[in-house]
């Protein structure tokens, strides 16, 4: 399968779970969530969700836990959209590089300001 090809269909699922957590999903434990990107297997039977969460540890893991128990609608809701014969099984991945990206320039700030 071209590379052109995977980044559209990765893109599609991106676009599609995002729609379907902010519109449909109305489980309670899921808070914030931002769908940062998805990575689908090259025989197209898994698919990576990336998700940042926005919230302490506790409502990080609540939110994740809705949502992989909303995994197989997602993934069913998907599947009725893209007109897929399969559609490739559905995991989150807590994504938390944008945090810690801001914890390092905070530290390199800290160490900064200290030696004036």
């Amino acid at each position: 399968m071209s590379e052109r090809r995977m980044q559209r269909i990765n893109e599609f699922i991106r676009e599609e779970v995002a729609l379907l957590i902010q519109r449909e999903i109305k489980d309670p434990r899921i808070g914030f969530v931002t769908v940062l990107g998805c990575k689908v297997t090259n025989d197209l039977k898994e698919a990576k969700v990336y998700i940042s969460i926005l919230g302490d540890k506790k409502q990080k893991e609540e939110s994740l836990a809705g949502l992989q128990s909303a995994a197989g609608f997602i993934q069913s809701k998907v599947g009725n959209f893209g007109g897929w014969r399969s559609t490739p099984k559905i995991t989150f991945h807590l994504d938390e590089s944008a945090e810690e990206a801001a914890r390092i320039e905070e530290l390199l700030k800290k160490i900064c300001n200290s030696r004036l």
